[in-house]
């Protein structure tokens, strides 16, 4: 919890993945940790996606959940993560796939989010980056990760990017540590510049995190429109543990209380306590500034 200067913080963050891997594979299946927001998450790719089959680059996607889920309706995904230990999840739970689903991922890459040199300009119709834009702590760092995303998207493609506000992990690290998370500059660190370390092996470290009023000009200023900012969790983040209780015992109420959460993600006043964030960008035509 202290304040460090990592001499590569990408490398803490492909270590903190290598060693959380199979956990990380699981997580949009835990009812109290990312259910909610597979199914809002979803429900945002149905609506807002381009029909199939569309070309579409998992930019950081890990476990490979979001590319068989597109690769199952149609769209022709290639999947890129930092980690090793992901990509190797991924390959196997591919495998396992029946065809033509299996057949629709076109290729599993490592890649760094800052680089996809591996990719033609305008290659993608669209692009998920679900992870890697607060794992980069540096300004220079995220600016060339939106540079590489708008390079490879076709003009008029959409980026679906993931990014985290600072009060909720703010609120969970004085929960946990109590008055250590004040007395260490901890808490400081992530309210004043947005910045989240934990050096303790396998815990989530080197995260970025955002000020919602900072999210539209970030993605304008590198040649995007965004077009929705909708809350990942909606009005459910605090409550994860007593809906997956819900859906068990009321499933009726459980999808009813869904349909509110994603009719109601867009509200401005729950995206700032909100785990994550979901952009929903057009690559615009104009340049970048």
């Amino acid at each position: 919890m202290t304040r460090t200067t990592e001499p590569d913080p990408v490398a803490v963050v492909r270590d903190y993945y290598e060693r959380s891997a199979r956990r990380e594979a699981d997580r949009l299946s835990r009812p109290a940790d990312g259910a909610v927001e597979r199914e809002l998450h979803a429900r945002a790719f149905a609506e807002h996606l381009p029909p199939a089959p569309a070309r579409i680059l998992d930019n950081g996607g890990g476990p490979g959940t979001w590319t068989r889920w597109l690769a199952r309706r149609g769209h022709r995904v290639t999947l890129t993560d930092l980690s090793p230990a992901l990509l190797d999840v991924a390959r196997d739970r591919i495998a396992q796939d029946s065809e033509p689903y299996a057949g629709s991922v076109e290729a599993v890459v490592e890649a760094d989010a800052r680089d996809l040199s591996a990719f033609p300009d305008a290659s993608f119709d669209a692009q998920l980056c679900l992870g890697p834009l607060y794992h980069l702590t540096s300004g220079a760092d995220r600016e060339r990760a939106l540079r590489e995303a708008r390079r490879v998207l076709r003009p008029d493609g959409l980026l679906f990017a993931t990014v985290m506000p600072r009060y909720m992990r703010l609120v969970s690290t004085v929960l946990e540590h109590g008055t250590a998370a004040f007395t260490s500059g901890t808490a400081d660190l992530i309210l004043d510049e947005g910045h989240y370390h934990d050096a303790r092996p396998g815990r989530f470290t080197g995260g970025y995190l955002t000020r919602p009023d900072d999210i539209t000009p970030l993605f304008e200023d590198h040649g995007f429109r965004v077009r929705h900012r909708l809350a990942s969790q909606g009005i459910l983040a605090w409550a994860q543990p007593e809906v997956a209780a819900l859906a068990q015992r009321d499933p009726d109420a459980y999808e009813r209380l869904l349909d509110v959460a994603y009719r109601t993600a867009g509200d401005p006043s729950v995206h700032g306590m909100s785990g994550h964030l979901l952009v929903i960008a057009e690559r615009s035509t104009a340049p970048a500034a």
